[in-house]
């Protein structure tokens, strides 16, 4: 795919020295990369053959890890069995890890089918991400009777950011204005006591529920930073702490609408028999493109705001293979969408951020953000000697993305929620950055 151009772009060529060693030409210094080439999938020629690679994907690959393709059933299931061979067994890493001898993945179309099959016994373990079936279908004779256990699990994983991109290829959301006005018109508040089961806290950052996010005012080297784009940077970066909108005291959803009416004024739009409208005359509409199903309730009460503003929103769902081809070719006004962020950022903000990724089609710049200011802070990330300066280039950049309010930001959570049968033994201690499914893979195992 062309995002990989970005990605991979500074690797200029690669040459092989002997049976066990590749070398990595790359075009500029770049202190991340040479992990990032380090993580390039490795396939044995003898497994390819003389096939077209895009015929091979029903060969069991040869592989090295702690596991095996044991069976598999399209669209069902895959099994793996523990490899007896595998190099790494007896390194000190590895001791305590990979302790089943099978694992079974079972594939279903319906997350709600999937859950009552757990509730069956069809599987041992259930990582669920919708709030309402936590607080509501989580329950039954097997939880009360202990057999299932459901627990939420503390983590410190940079939660990044979930939002409503805002397509700024479109000249109505050009105006950072535009922008600002629909993130007031919507109430989170409402939604996660009516909706979420007050589950959620709001995103407030770009590295949400972690160190990397930016908070008061901008100070010391991250100031001298931002000073030198200080031309190019609105003056709220450096007076004004960022903090989404909220609607927690009375009438403060009124107070947001009032505020978003006369942003939306300044910049030129004016309710005009009964609909928002521009000089030309051109009405303000919003198509919004959805895949998830559940995602029409959080609109529902977003768009009956806009509506006050004189704002109509459409939102529909569509299958996944066109939301596929419209997300790749920018066809959208707003867009559910998430930038997952790891402890360490680097290379991957160039296709979620940077100007080069901005027309380049299937890449996650989806708000279309081509700042010159953006793209040197991200390098600075990229470049950065040691840790500090990497949390101090974090900090700008995420003041800097705030501030120019390119989505509507939504919600995180700081726990995994997970429910299992009680057959497990687990750990004790929990590990600070972690994926539950990968945790249970790697040290978990079954109580004897």
């Amino acid at each position: 795919r062309d995002r990989f151009r970005v990605y991979y772009g500074d690797i200029e060529s690669a040459e092989v020295i002997d049976v066990l060693t590749v070398r990595f030409h790359f075009k500029n210094r770049n202190r991340e990369l040479h992990m990032i080439a380090g993580d390039i999938p490795i396939f044995a020629k003898e497994w390819v053959g003389t096939q077209p690679f895009d015929t091979v994907d029903d060969a069991r690959p040869i592989s090295s890890g702690p596991y095996l393709v044991d069976d598999y059933e399209r669209g069902r299931f895959i099994r793996y069995r523990r490899n007896p061979s595998y190099w790494a067994t007896d390194l000190p890493v590895r001791k305590g890890m990979y302790n089943f001898d099978t694992i079974t993945f079972k594939y279903y179309k319906d997350s709600t089918i999937a859950h009552e099959a757990f509730k069956a016994g069809d599987f041992d373990f259930f990582y669920e991400t919708h709030s309402r079936r936590w607080a509501r279908s989580h329950v039954g004779p097997k939880y009360n009777s202990g057999e299932i256990l459901k627990t939420e699990l503390l983590h410190s994983n940079n939660a990044g950011m979930q939002g409503f991109a805002i397509n700024i290829r479109r000249d109505k959301f050009k105006d950072v204005r535009v922008r600002k006005a629909l993130t007031l018109a919507f109430d989170f508040e409402w939604a996660n006591n009516q909706l979420f089961y007050l589950q959620y806290e709001r995103c407030d950052s770009y590295f949400s529920n972690s160190e990397l996010a930016s908070t008061g005012l901008p100070q010391g080297e991250e100031l001298r930073i931002l000073l030198q784009h200080r031309d190019q940077l609105p003056a709220s970066v450096f007076d004004t702490e960022w903090r989404p909108p909220t609607t927690n005291t009375e009438k403060s959803l009124r107070d947001n609408l009032i505020q978003a009416r006369d942003l939306l004024a300044d910049a030129g739009w004016t309710v005009q028999d009964g609909v928002l409208k521009n000089a030309q005359g051109d009405v303000f509409t919003i198509d919004v493109l959805l895949v998830q199903k559940g995602f029409g309730r959080i609109f529902a009460p977003f768009s009956h705001n806009l509506k006050k503003l004189g704002i109509d929103m459409k939102y529909r769902t569509v299958d996944e293979s066109l939301y596929r081809r419209r997300l790749d070719s920018f066809d959208f006004d707003m867009v559910v969408t998430s930038f997952p962020q790891s402890v360490s950022p680097g290379n991957e903000l160039m296709n979620m951020f940077h100007s080069q990724a901005a027309e380049l089609e299937g890449s996650r710049n989806l708000a279309g953000i081509a700042n010159p200011v953006v793209d040197a802070l991200i390098e600075n990330i990229i470049d950065a000697e040691d840790r500090e300066q990497l949390i101090t280039a974090a900090h700008a950049l995420d003041r800097v993305m705030l501030h120019n309010e390119y989505l509507v930001p939504n919600w995180f959570i700081e726990t995994h929620r997970i429910a299992y049968r009680d057959k497990f033994q687990i750990p004790k201690t929990l590990p600070l950055y972690y994926e539950p499914v990968s945790w249970l893979l790697k040290t978990w195992s079954t109580r004897e």
